[in-house]
């Protein structure tokens, strides 16, 4: 059978359409490759082969009926952190070790019905609260290109999946950047969406009733993948509001992109924030897009009076974070700050306990950063009636290696040759997680020691194809992904 590891979902359901290979062909042939090498990655945290085998025999006896669909039959996975019915949903709590999921997230039920074969979930960090993805009770998880490094968090589990060619999909969630750093680290796409497009019910703290808004002031679940194509189908697909909350009464109807070529974008290039330093390595990986972009006729911008204030953006973000952080999880963890991490499995004390003070804003100061932030939206519109996309950094630096030490506050970032605090990388994802714009993850060059660097496609408020669009458009001009490796030998 021809190898399809590698093939994006689209290439997959014409090669289903075809006749060329069968989904439980595909099926079998993803699971013997996760046995074969995720022993060194460790990215599936609980296989569910079983299952997936049923679900690609009922999506093969669909097609033989004459069904079609862009994701029946196509394997993928799914981020720990969302409700797959019969799965563990822990958060890398190892007291919610055996905490099942009774029914699926609204996203996983639309994939189901829609023919997907959910080959299993991935890893995370404990609370989703890393760059990185090990926990105490999956371990830690390799970055394929590398295997001493991280392939970022919280979505890490999944961003690895795609670049070891585990399913030709995955769904994950971002509130800093936990779709996009794993993404920018192993090389793969993905898309965070604006604010309350996909629907969040079922992305659900153990325990917590899964309520449609969950995490809904900056949290957001999206879609990754090897290809572009595959992000803006996945959006079509999910993008329908929550009938359970105000979506019984509406239906999204987005925008279409802004332009269908390359050279009729207007860009903002942004290399550097007043917070964080960016690498040599990754501000010469943007200038070299900026140059392409320019010479294929894209008007390419360094500077605009409109782009907002980035230092009082990335304070209003982290005020309102840690509010939403201390919000989403049950009040016994965080309410009694330290004494409260005191009482839980000691693997919790770390970050519960270094997250447990002072998180809670008062609702008169929660008022008071929400006004920062919707000053701070204002003034991206603005910004994006003069340009269409603002092209950032994702992180300062490529994949790092694994840093476990505690606590995390004292861990640094080497950049350059300089120390920096590891926290201040969550400016780079603040900058669209705060005014809740949509941001597309995309590779575009290797650094000198062969790691992926990415960039995020910031675009305009609600119009998550113009970002998608672009990315697609970049592939085809320049290239995307390349399987690692790893991958490629295996």
């Amino acid at each position: 059978m021809t190898d399809y590891a590698y093939s994006t979902a689209a290439e997959l359901a014409a090669a289903m359409d075809a006749g060329e290979v069968s989904a439980v062909e595909l099926a079998m042939a993803m699971i013997a490759r996760i046995e074969r090498l995720d022993g060194d990655i460790n990215a599936i945290c609980v296989p569910d082969f079983d299952r997936a085998l049923a679900a690609a025999g009922e999506a093969d006896a669909a097609r033989s009926r004459g069904e079609a669909g862009p994701v029946l039959g196509v394997p993928m996975t799914v981020k720990d952190s969302i409700d797959v019915a019969g799965l563990p949903t822990t958060w890398g709590f190892p007291r919610f070790k055996d905490h099942v999921a009774t029914s699926d997230a609204v996203a996983v039920a639309r994939l189901r019905a829609a023919g997907a074969v959910i080959l299993g979930k991935t890893t995370v960090p404990l609370a989703l609260g890393e760059f990185q993805s090990f926990n105490a009770i999956h371990g830690t998880t390799n970055n394929p290109w590398d295997l001493g490094r991280t392939p970022g968090g919280s979505s890490g589990g999944s961003a690895a999946a795609l670049a070891a060619g585990f399913g030709a999909l995955s769904m994950g969630s971002d509130i800093g950047g936990s779709l996009r750093v794993p993404a920018h680290f192993c090389g793969v796409y993905a898309h965070k969406p604006s604010i309350g497009l996909l629907p969040l019910r079922g992305h659900t703290f153990p325990g917590a009733r899964p309520l449609p808004e969950f995490g809904g002031d900056l949290g957001v679940i999206g879609p990754m993948a090897r290809g572009a194509a595959d992000l803006e189908m996945m959006v079509r697909l999910l993008c329908d509001p929550d009938e359970a909350g105000p979506g019984i009464a509406y239906r999204t109807a987005l925008r279409p992109a802004r332009h269908d070529h390359l050279g009729a974008f207007r860009v903002l290039i942004l290399e550097s924030h007043p917070l964080v330093p960016v690498s040599s390595e990754v501000r010469a990986a943007i200038d070299d897009l900026a140059t392409r972009l320019a010479a294929s006729g894209v008007t390419v911008r360094r500077h605009s009076p409109h782009l907002p204030d980035l230092a009082a953006g990335a304070r209003c973000y982290m005020r309102l974070l840690q509010s939403a952080v201390a919000a989403g999880f049950p009040p016994a963890v965080y309410a009694a700050g330290v004494e409260a991490a005191a009482a839980l499995d000691p693997s919790d004390v770390s970050l519960v306990a270094e997250r447990a003070r002072g998180v809670v804003l008062s609702h008169r100061d929660w008022v008071a950063a929400d006004a920062v932030r919707a000053a701070q939206r204002a003034r991206w519109a603005e910004l994006f009636t003069e340009v269409d996309i603002v092209v950032a950094p994702v992180f300062s630096t490529p994949a790092f290696p694994h840093d476990h030490s505690e606590p995390m506050t004292k861990r640094v970032i080497p950049i350059d040759g300089e120390e920096h605090d590891y926290l201040d990388q969550s400016a780079w994802g603040g900058i669209a997680t705060a005014p809740g714009l949509p941001s597309t993850a995309v590779p575009v060059t290797r650094s000198a020691q062969g790691l992926p660097i990415g960039v995020q496609l910031i675009g305009p408020l609600l119009e998550d194809h113009t970002p998608i669009r672009f990315a697609a458009l970049l592939e085809r001009e320049f290239g995307g992904f390349t399987p690692p490796p790893l991958g490629a030998s295996a």
